[in-house]
């Protein structure tokens, strides 16, 4: 019977860790995390621990957690369980077997004071002009689109949804302060129109669906060169997506040219976008009681080809990175949403930095 683990043994799993390819390895190669560090000390404002006390965990550290979170989609008390139970997850975060490890609550607090001082956006164009630097211009021209991000729907009696919807506090939960916590007024439902195949009279036809959701919407624009997120916001999910045109686009992409579905076509956004030398190239909608032009139709369909690159951001972030809103309030799911975008470009440098390594 084998005793307890040595060095040497921990030595050789992270050996074989290496072997079979581990990404967060990859990750911690290269993603050059000191760029984080000052935006990080800034936001926080923590003392130098002349007071006494524990000291706190380093930053880049504890933020390198919400990275894990964001890629993984781990809540707090999931984290603090795996980065114990992991050795990849250790080796990530320079832990060693008998180092502490961050509890839940550790982690919550660190990211409310980022919450607090809105430093996800700092971070993110942090980053972003790391990859400026590294060769990675924003270029092409940009696509715009956005996803409904799901949180935990509320139970709530018609005359709170009623408040809730006017931007009031309903009566009930005023002096009800745990209540009140627990309640998102910030998050609103929506409906999501889909394609779902129905057989009829032995054909095969495609119908729309109507699925109702609750939550947030990550709004996006990519550059169509490289396919970093460049630009993005986050509102309820009922909000429309078109009005959020002007807060998405990147001023520095090297191209002019937008593309984008029917949802971002209006006339305000035409005229604001042909003001601010941007060329539209958005889909056209249906004409009101007309079947749409041949000409209209394949144009729709080579825009649709360009835009289709955009879906695939949103697709990794919900299915592999399992992008969900477990927090209360848009402040929250602003550092939360954000923090998706972030990781999703950590990860695409690493594979475009992969492709570039000398065989």
């Amino acid at each position: 019977m084998r005793g307890q683990a040595g060095f040497w043994d921990i030595d050789e799993r992270y050996v074989r860790l290496s072997e079979v390819g581990d990404p967060l390895e990859k990750l911690n190669a290269v993603v050059p995390w000191e760029v984080f560090r000052k935006p990080l000390a800034k936001a926080l404002k923590r003392s130098d621990g002349s007071k006494g006390g524990r000291p706190p965990y380093d930053a880049v550290l504890m933020f390198k957690i919400m990275v894990l979170q964001a890629l993984y989609s781990l809540s707090d008390d999931q984290a603090e369980f795996q980065i114990q139970d992991r050795l990849s997850f250790m080796r990530f975060l320079g832990l060693g077997i008998g180092d502490r490890v961050p509890d839940a609550k550790t982690i919550w607090l660190f990211r409310e004071h980022l919450t607090q001082a809105k430093a996800i956006d700092n971070l993110f164009t942090r980053f972003d002009r790391h990859l400026t630097k590294a060769g990675y211009l924003a270029m092409g021209g940009q696509i715009v689109d956005a996803t409904i991000v799901a949180a935990p729907k509320q139970h709530n009696s018609d005359g709170e949804k009623a408040d809730i919807k006017a931007g009031k506090v309903p009566e009930e939960w005023k002096d009800k302060p745990a209540k009140l916590r627990q309640k998102d007024r910030d998050a609103r439902w929506t409906v999501k129109f889909s394609k779902a195949k129905a057989d009829e009279e032995g054909k095969t036809m495609q119908r729309d669906i109507a699925i109702p959701a609750f939550g947030y919407k990550n709004h996006a624009s990519i550059d169509r060169r490289h396919g970093f997120i460049r630009g993005w916001n986050v509102t309820s999910a009922s909000a429309w997506d078109g009005a959020q045109l002007p807060n998405v686009l990147y001023r520095n992409n090297t191209g002019s040219i937008v593309w984008a579905d029917t949802a971002y076509r209006s006339k305000k956004n035409e005229a604001w976008l042909e003001k601010n030398g941007y060329f539209s190239d958005i889909h056209h909608k249906k004409p009101k009681g007309r079947p749409m032009s041949e000409t209209t139709s394949r144009a729709n369909g080579r825009r649709s080809k360009i835009r289709a690159f955009v879906e695939h951001v949103f697709a990794q972030q919900k299915s592999r990175m399992g992008l969900i809103v477990r927090t209360i309030g848009i402040a929250r799911a602003r550092t939360k949403i954000g923090m998706a975008n972030l990781a999703y470009n950590l990860s695409r440098y690493v594979w475009y930095q992969g492709r570039s390594a000398p065989a």
